[in-house]
């Protein structure tokens, strides 16, 4: 499979990563591990997860994801073959956000002993912090990459502001610069990437690794009707969707997947794959029949007609 790198990095990726935050959530380790060999023979190699996942669920205290990646690759012994991505700054029950050096020194040990690794491939701000200085935690990931804790740094979900401070602040200081960026990005959530973000990483050659890529299961097309909503325990989610515009990027999704005779989750999986902002769009698959999809969805070649087909739907 043909690997794309990431910003200016030397990280080689498959076009394609795993969404870690179904660990421990919706699905339990022995399904996981299933997942995520038959992800690595498929060809791919990039796992995303953060130190938060999946602290939401009831019993839970975060670092489930991580921990049942870390057991993963231990037992198969595949460390250098799998780029771990993780995140830090999200509320791990301290009350808010955090990205100060005293608090990314901690959780950044903390991530390594849970994932069993001595090295973090691509460490990324998971969420802003405006009370600490971008310059304060580029400097402490600039301790933990001459350390060899971390190799390459990302953001995600920052604003175009806040990213672009940050480039600016790395260049000007010989901080590491942000070589990923991840924005919440899809067929129907459009606007807030594209217009300010998108032409950011353009211009500094920043990767993107794009999440909810299939909108919460909405793009999949398994949720037509508010009776549909029921059908999984992200269904909730999914109702916001379901206006004419939606209706209307579903009816291509549908045009274009019986044209490449496949799922309306490849083709929009697709979509982004062929954005030249995109280096690797996110998804999860909590089944051997889902991760097929998402495999199909990196082999699919889209032409123009079928680009500008779903580009005007979801215009």
């Amino acid at each position: 499979m043909k690997k794309r790198q990431l910003g200016r990095s030397d990280l080689q990726v498959a076009p394609l990563a795993f969404g870690g935050n179904v660990f421990g959530w919706t699905i339990n380790e022995p399904t996981s591990f299933q997942l995520l060999d038959n992800f690595l023979a498929a060809g791919f190699n990039l796992v995303d997860t953060a130190d938060v996942y999946s602290r939401w669920v009831p019993g839970n205290k975060g670092g489930e994801s991580e921990a049942i990646i870390g057991n993963w690759m231990r037992l198969r012994g595949n460390r250098d073959k799998v780029i771990v991505a993780t995140k830090v700054g999200a509320d791990m029950g301290q009350g808010k956000t955090d990205l100060s050096k005293k608090y990314i020194l901690k959780a950044v040990e903390d991530s390594l002993q849970r994932l069993q690794t001595d090295y973090i491939d691509l460490y990324q701000t998971h969420w802003d912090d405006d009370t600490t200085p971008v310059e304060e935690t580029l400097e402490v990931y600039a301790q933990l990459v001459k350390e060899g804790k971390v190799r390459w740094i990302g953001a995600s979900n920052l604003s175009a502001a806040r990213l672009t401070a940050s480039l600016e602040a790395s260049a000007k200081n010989g901080y590491p610069r942000y070589e990923s960026f991840q924005p919440g990005y899809n067929l129907y959530d459009r606007d807030g990437f594209e217009k300010e973000l998108e032409p950011i990483c353009l211009e500094h050659q920043v990767g993107v690794i794009s999440y909810y890529s299939l909108a919460s299961g909405f793009l999949s097309g398994k949720y037509r009707s508010e009776s549909d909503l029921s059908k999984s325990v992200r269904g909730g989610g999914v109702k916001k969707y379901l206006d004419e515009r939606g209706l209307r990027i579903l009816s291509a999704l549908d045009a274009v997947a019986a044209q490449y005779k496949t799922t309306p989750a490849s083709v929009a999986i697709a979509w982004l794959i062929a954005r030249p902002s995109i280096t690797a769009p996110i998804a999860s698959a909590t089944n051997p029949e889902q991760l097929k999809d998402l495999v199909k969805a990196a082999e699919l070649s889209l032409d123009t007609p079928a680009i500008e087909l779903l580009d005007k739907a979801s215009a």
